[in-house]
């Protein structure tokens, strides 16, 4: 008996591998095919989350929840048209000046580096620095190329992503009035061992995510802007906001963020890089250490090789949406999965166990023939 089930088991675990496989491969053509509809859908879904939260707070003081609903939709645009009035433009404008600043920014950056090469050579140091910097400089300059063409394929689809950002508003409006219904219905599909604890894992995955990163984000640009300003860091609001918007990458996100900004100030003054990134990731233990465990916690609970894993996934199927919703979903899986296996199992059948039966005895009710005492069935029959 524990053989078959030992070798059903293999074959559960060995099937589940290419049955996962060819799941991500059907997500990923879809996701190719329909990658404009199920961004705006995801975007606006996400949206609509994170407003309920300020919603469920205003429905207190308004009769309906359509009335809510359209104060913080117009509340939340109008602090948007504030900051596309104001910060974006400044955004643009730097972006614009640090893609133009780069390759003199390299020039000067090779300039030093012949003189610490002169130096390696005078005293027969086996180190090339030469044939590292070029590559370097290389790879650089063809990612500056890329920005270049992303920033000129932005500003030709302006009209479009205005479009969309519509979309995403209508369908967060609807989705706060009647997703609640939609998403109980969907639920309500599967089985309830599978539904409930689904739907609950969801919730709090998404929402401690979401929320707490968001905050940590927030933080780190909101740290970063006045230091970056006293230090007179070149693009200082937009290299803040670089190393905010990375933490909505867990696990790398910020590491690749404080990294960049820190590569792209050292072409320029290798001394001030330096203390950016030591300010940065000072800033960055005492985020991780302090706020975050207070803020997140073990929502999530998964290995940190598993959320590896999780975000190059999310990467291949949806891009960088993919890799912001990959921790989220795989926290979602982990944790149904969890309350299905720490479920109790159901109650067994109520059966009556006797040493030794008599004739006409069901093992099945534990009741003979004649009823429980051979007086209730006779009275039937007598009826």
């Amino acid at each position: 008996m524990r053989r078959s089930a030992y070798i059903q088991r293999l074959l559960i675990l060995g099937l589940s591998g290419p049955l996962i496989a060819l799941n991500i491969w059907v997500l990923s053509l879809a996701f190719g095919y329909f990658n404009q509809l199920i961004t705006v859908l995801i975007v606006a879904a996400i949206l609509a989350f994170l407003l309920n939260y300020p919603v469920r707070i205003l429905v207190r003081f308004y009769r309906s929840r359509s009335q809510a609903v359209i104060v913080i939709l117009l509340l939340t645009l109008t602090l948007l048209l504030i900051l596309g009035i104001t910060v974006v433009p400044i955004l643009i404008n730097q972006t614009a000046e640090l893609l133009k600043n780069i390759p003199d920014w390299l020039e000067a950056s090779n300039a030093n580096l012949d003189r610490w090469d002169t130096l390696i050579r005078q005293r027969n140091l086996p180190i090339d620095l030469k044939a590292f910097t070029s590559r370097i400089n290389a790879n650089v300059e063809s990612q500056v190329q890329v920005l270049a063409t992303q920033v000129l394929g932005f500003a030709l689809g302006t009209l479009s992503g205005l479009i969309d950002t519509i979309l995403i508003f209508v369908l967060s409006f609807y989705l706060l009035l009647y997703g609640g219904n939609l998403w109980q219905s969907l639920v309500g599909l599967l089985p309830p061992e599978i539904g409930v604890p689904f739907s609950e894992s969801l919730r709090l995955n998404f929402q401690n995510f979401f929320i707490s990163q968001l905050l940590l984000g927030l933080f780190m640009f909101g740290i970063l802007t006045p230091i970056f300003l006293i230090f007179k860091v070149p693009f200082a609001l937009l290299f803040a906001l670089l190393i905010g918007v990375s933490q909505l990458i867990p696990f790398i996100g910020a590491t690749l963020g404080i990294a960049l900004v820190t590569i792209l100030v050292m072409l320029n003054n290798f001394w001030l890089g330096f203390q950016v990134a030591l300010v940065a990731i000072f800033l960055q233990q005492i985020k991780d250490n302090i706020f975050a465990p207070r803020l997140m916690g073990e929502f999530i609970g998964l290995n940190p090789l598993l959320i590896f894993i999780a975000i190059l996934i999310g990467a291949k199927i949806a891009g960088v949406l993919g890799v912001i919703i990959a921790v989220p979903v795989a926290g979602t899986i982990k944790g149904t999965i969890d309350a299905l296996r720490l479920s109790p199992p159901p109650p067994p059948a109520n059966v009556t166990e006797t040493v030794s039966p008599e004739p006409g005895y069901s093992h099945q009710t534990g009741v003979g023939r004649e009823g429980q005492d051979g007086v209730e069935d006779k009275s039937k029959w007598e009826s």
